[in-house]
C-alpha cells in the first residue's frame, strides 16, 4: 500500500480565509489520490455558524481526504493577555499566541499518523520552518496586498523609515507593482499601529514570509500581471498563482434551493435591475450611516437588496448579528415606501446573489473574495 503524501493547512475559523483555503486543498487532492490534507483550525475568539455548517458540508463531501483538526482553546491567563477588542492588533495577536498549538498539533500529527508529511501551509500564522518540513504561505488575499506588505518591510529594514509614522500622514508611497501612489492614510491600522505593537508583529510576519519556500495567492495573472511581474527582483519566495478559488459548487445549491427567500424574490425581478449591498462576515454600521444609506436607496429609486446586520456590543469581539426588527434602526415608514423595489435582509448567501441574473451591481466593502466572486459573475462593483 502506497502511502499518502500528507500537507498540512493551518487556517484561521474565519468563513473568508477558510474556504478559498479549503477550495485549494480540494484542488490538490482531486489531482492525484495520493494526496491528503489536514487542515488545523485556529480557533478564534467568537463562534460563527457559517463555519461550522461549512466545515461540517465539506467533511461530508471530501471522504477522507480532507480532514479537519480542531486545535484547543487559549488557555485563560493566555486569552486575558491580549489587548481590547479595540485595539487594531487584536486579531493577529490571537493568532501569534496559536502557535505553541499549532507546533504541539504538527508533532503529534507526525509521530502518529503513517502519510508521509511534505509540506505546511500556513494562513495569517507565521511561517514555520523550524517545523522541520518545507513551510508555504497562504496568502486569502490579493498580490498587490501582498506587495504592500513587502513594501513597508522593505521600507524599515533596508531604509530604516518608521512606518507608524505615516498614520495621519498626507504622504504619498510608490509600490512596486502599482499603478497609482497609494496614500499613507489608506494604509491598514495595524501597520501603522505603534502603541499597541500591531506595526511591530506586522513588520515580523512579514519578514517571516521571506523565509518561505513559496506564497501561494488567490489571484490569477490576467488580473494582477502588473503586480505579479513585479516580484520577479528576487527578494521574495517565489509567487504561485493558484486563484481563483471560489465554492462556486455551494453558490450553485444555494440558488437552487427553492426555500430561499432571497432567491425566490430575485427571481420576479428584471436582469439587471437590482443593486446589491453586501459588507462581509464582518460588516456593520451605526445607526447614523444606516440612514444615510437608506436615504440614498430611496431617492435613486433603483431596486436593491440589502444585507443589513447588527453590530456586536461595543468592546466586544463578535461578528455582527441579524437584527430582530429592520424598523428599529431604519428611517419612519422606510420599509412601506420601498416595498415595491427593494427588499433588506440579515445574513446572505452572497455568490448565489451575485450569480443570478437579476443583481446588476454589487456595493462593497471589496473584500477580496467579494472581488473574485463579482468579477466571476461579471457584476460591476462600487466600493
Amino acid at each position: 500500500m502506497v502511502k499518502k503524501i500528507e500537507l498540512i493547512f493551518v487556517s484561521v475559523s474565519a468563513i473568508g480565509h477558510l474556504v478559498s483555503a479549503v477550495e485549494f486543498a480540494k484542488l490538490l487532492v482531486g489531482r492525484d489520490d495520493r494526496f491528503s490534507v489536514t487542515l488545523l483550525i485556529m480557533k478564534l475568539p467568537l463562534e460563527d455558524s457559517a463555519v461550522t455548517n461549512y466545515i461540517h458540508s465539506v467533511s461530508a463531501s471530501v471522504s477522507g481526504s480532507i480532514r479537519f483538526v480542531h486545535l484547543p482553546e487559549l488557555d485563560s491567563d493566555s486569552s486575558n493577555s491580549h489587548p481590547s477588542s479595540s485595539s487594531p492588533n487584536i486579531f493577529y495577536n490571537i493568532i501569534a499566541r496559536q502557535k505553541p498549538l499549532v507546533r504541539d498539533a504538527v508533532h503529534q500529527l507526525t509521530r502518529f499518523e503513517s502519510g508521509r508529511l511534505v509540506g505546511i501551509v500556513v494562513d495569517m500564522l507565521y511561517v514555520a520552518n523550524k517545523l522541520g518540513v518545507p513551510s508555504y504561505v497562504y496568502f486569502a488575499s490579493s498580490a498587490a496586498c501582498l506587495a504592500l506588505m513587502f513594501h513597508l518591510q522593505t521600507l524599515k529594514d533596508r531604509q530604516g523609515v518608521d512606518v507608524t509614522e505615516f498614520a495621519n500622514s498626507d504622504a504619498k508611497l510608490v509600490v512596486p507593482g502599482f499603478v497609482n501612489s497609494v496614500p499613507a492614510r489608506v494604509l491598514p491600522a495595524t501597520a501603522v499601529d505603534k502603541e499597541g505593537g500591531g506595526s511591530m508583529d506586522f513588520l515580523d510576519r512579514v519578514r517571516s514570509f521571506r523565509d518561505a519556500k513559496g506564497i501561494l495567492v488567490n489571484t490569477f495573472m490576467e488580473l494582477e500581471s502588473h503586480v505579479i511581474n513585479s516580484f520577479v527582483d528576487g527578494t521574495t519566495p517565489p509567487i504561485y498563482t493558484v486563484g481563483p478559488l471560489l465554492n462556486l459548487q455551494h453558490a450553485n445549491k444555494q440558488k437552487q434551493d427553492s426555500d430561499l427567500d432571497v432567491i425566490q424574490w430575485l427571481d420576479d425581478q428584471p436582469t439587471s435591475s437590482v443593486v446589491f449591498l453586501c459588507f462581509g462576515s464582518a460588516g456593520a454600521f451605526h445607526m447614523d450611516q444606516i440612514k444615510e444609506i437608506a436615504i440614498g436607496l430611496q431617492n435613486s429609486g433603483h431596486r436593491f437588496l440589502w444585507t443589513l446586520r447588527q453590530p456586536p456590543p461595543k468592546g466586544k469581539m463578535a461578528i455582527p448579528s441579524d437584527y430582530v426588527n429592520f424598523e428599529e434602526v431604519l428611517p419612519e415608514r422606510f420599509l412601506d415606501r420601498t416595498s415595491k423595489i427593494g427588499k433588506i435582509i440579515g445574513w446572505a448567501p452572497q455568490a448565489a446573489v451575485l450569480a443570478h441574473s437579476a443583481v446588476g451591481g454589487f456595493i462593497s466593502h471589496c473584500g477580496w473574495n467579494s472581488i473574485l466572486e463579482s468579477i466571476w459573475y461579471g457584476v460591476p462593483v462600487a466600493t
